[in-house]
């Protein structure tokens, strides 16, 4: 850990829990620095703020310190639930991550009820005796008004599902000009092929079709067709501007905030059935051995031929379907062709060691007052592993391409997990009886794979996936090509999304740029500084989308559990933690049994062990243990869900 003089003044940020206390994250300094609740000077979560370390013999656990001063405020408007009192309000904050309620005064509740969603504008920052104070200045939702509750945690991230007047008028044209004859001019003409899209039975806008065909060598022709969205989304213009600020759309249950309007999203640009569309299209061809011999990526019109949904055509490959093949006999012989296809690609990638975290994942119906009726696994079938194999290899194909061509890029990148992640799996991996190969600093995705395999169909493949993953590295956006780690993949980039993604949108402008022979010496230094800032906003968006759609989906998860409040169930130990143990549902629900709610024994923490053991009965609890229990307890507003075990009620 770095040295310090006592007068030496720390800058970092501030993060805050619920109870008051909080953590300083400062760059020159290893650790996170704790900050008592007395200790704030009123300082808001998010605050970038100076801190004074107190003497290390104080410290409890890790460094603590005291805010000596608010550097700059980051927070000017709290997303909360309102509470009115006759006189005055107050606004307790949306985010878990907010600890700091808004007082309002009466002349400002801007017509909010009690129990509105609503955004507040900080007027006065709090002090050490004063809380925030502010005004309401949106009203996102009514009290009990479906929905509303989704839209009020979006609205904590900044994101809006409206979009600018500027944008929103861009977008109209565009659909307006829809094709004109000189958009087709240059294009390959494919309207006489059988292509399709195959999506969910709620998808609203298709930016991917297929198509597949066999030569006469007996390879394969696989046509993947990507909306050619960088045709209507012009470089620098409002449209363009407002998709890199949002980066990615979000996906939040029943709603969706999209990148794109939907003049766009879900008309002009959507591959909808029966409509001429303009495309960017990558044709293959794919030997038995399931290698791309030739391949060409090019513009193009299309024609879908028919809409496709995953359930159903699933029924047709799995069950051979009775109803769905008379249904889709004109194009049956190409859909057990892709199939074919599909599975041989799976089969080589999987030999090459890419990883298939096959993990269970919640399907969360709603009914149409946004109350959750039903959590149950949802399920990766055949057409929804068709589409991805053809995707992955669309992508890789692409990416491989533009590697050789050396022009600038945006590449998807996974770095092998780091020395000191693969460490502590081998030891967590140790107690269920499983080696995971290969050394620290050189591990392959092969070891990992083989270790994913081991553990399928058993009990335990769950938790055992879920630990791998999170030790992992998070897959980001770069203009370097340093292979994707998880994929097995040295080549890799998203090209296949360009509707609701904006690096695929950024490559596209690059391959139409190569296409139409526009890349000048000015254009390739221009480009590879665009290049480089897309991929830094588009990472961070992507993390902040994945962070929202997870606080939804527990939002929902703890709100089901309310209503079943004393029920018991069968759960697997996923977490061992000092102060309790984490159970998971078969439907994937989550929850906490407290270790003082452990009643009838003193436990102890085994961290080596993943455990906690009774001093006197020695009884354990370890991680993928099964375990019945009982609904406790459960705090919608936290998101927070506590169990107790059934033998212990």
């Amino acid at each position: 850990m770095a040295k310090f003089k006592k007068h030496d003044i720390l800058t970092g940020v501030l993060s805050k829990h619920r109870q008051g206390f909080g953590f300083v994250r400062c760059d020159e300094f290893e650790q996170d620095i704790f900050i008592s609740a007395g200790s704030m000077k009123g300082a808001m979560n998010g605050d970038e703020v100076q801190v004074d370390l107190i003497p290390q013999y104080l410290w409890k656990e890790s460094p603590e310190g005291i805010i000596t001063k608010i550097v700059s405020r980051n927070t000017t408007e709290v997303v909360g639930t309102f509470q009115k009192n006759k006189k005055f309000g107050f606004v307790v904050p949306e985010s878990r991550k907010s600890f700091d309620d808004v007082f309002v005064r009466r002349k400002d509740f801007s017509g909010a009820q009690r129990g509105d969603k609503v955004v507040v504008q900080i007027t006065r920052y709090p002090d050490k005796y004063n809380s925030a104070e502010g005004r309401i200045s949106e009203i996102i939702s009514r009290c009990g008004q479906p929905g509303g509750d989704i839209k009020a945690l979006a609205r904590t991230y900044d994101m809006r599902e409206t979009f600018p007047s500027r944008v929103n008028a861009e977008a109209k044209a565009m659909k307006k000009q829809g094709i004109r004859e000189e958009d087709i001019k240059g294009r390959r003409d494919l309207r006489g092929l059988k292509i399709f899209t195959i999506d969910g039975a709620d998808s609203k806008d298709f930016d991917d079709a297929v198509s597949i065909s066999r030569l006469e060598n007996g390879n394969y022709q696989l046509g993947v067709h990507i909306a050619d969205v960088a045709h209507y989304v012009k470089e620098g213009g409002p449209l363009d501007k407002e998709a890199l600020k949002r980066g990615t759309s979000v996906y939040l249950l029943d709603q969706v905030i999209p990148m794109l309007p939907k003049a766009l999203s879900n008309d002009i640009c959507s591959l909808n059935p029966g409509k001429d569309r303009l495309t960017l299209t990558v044709e293959m061809e794919v030997n038995e051995n399931c290698e791309v011999v030739r391949h060409e990526i090019y513009e193009s019109i299309i024609r879908s031929a028919e809409r496709l949904v995953y359930d159903e055509i699933s029924d047709l490959l799995e069950h051979n379907d009775k109803a769905v093949s008379e249904k889709y006999a004109h194009i049956k012989d190409e859909l057990i062709m892709m199939n074919e296809l599909a599975v041989k690609l799976r089969h080589k990638r999987e030999e090459r060691g890419s990883l298939d975290f096959d993990l269970d994942e919640a399907s969360i119906v709603l009914n149409e007052m946004g109350i959750p009726e039903r959590i149950e696994l949802a399920d990766r079938r055949s057409a929804n592993k068709l589409i991805e194999e053809f995707m992955l290899l669309a992508n890789e194909t692409v990416a491989e391409h533009f590697y050789w061509m050396d022009i600038p890029f945006i590449y998807r990148v996974h770095e092998k997990p780091s020395t000191e992640k693969t460490e502590k799996l081998k030891i967590f991996l140790r107690s269920f009886g499983i080696v995971l190969r290969g050394s620290g600093d050189s591990i392959h995705p092969k070891a990992v794979s083989t270790v994913l395999n081991q553990v399928k169909g058993q009990q335990c493949e769950n938790v055992v996936s879920s630990v791998t993953l999170r030790a992992m590295q998070k897959a980001y956006y770069s203009t370097l090509c340093d292979g994707h780690f998880g994929l097995s993949m040295k080549y890799y980039c998203h090209f296949t999304s360009p509707i609701r993604r904006y690096p695929d949108l950024m490559i596209h402008r690059i391959i139409k740029s190569v296409i139409n022979d526009e890349m000048s010496v000015k254009a390739l230094k221009r480009l590879r500084k665009k290049a480089e800032d897309a991929a830094e906003q588009s990472s961070i968006m992507e993390r902040k989308a994945i962070e929202v759609e997870r606080e939804v989906e527990k939002l929902k998860k703890a709100e089901y559990m309310s209503y079943h409040i004393g029920e018991e169930f069968d759960g697997i130990i996923s977490g061992v933690t000092h102060f309790g143990i984490y159970v998971e549902l078969e439907n994937t629900i989550e929850g906490l049994i407290r270790i003082d709610e452990l009643r009838d024994d003193y436990y102890d923490f085994h961290s080596e062990k993943y455990a906690l053991i009774g001093r006197n009965t020695n009884k354990a609890y370890k991680l993928g243990d099964m375990i019945r229990i009982v609904v406790d307890d459960v705090n919608r507003e936290r998101r927070e869900i506590n169990f107790i075990a059934a033998d212990h009620q």
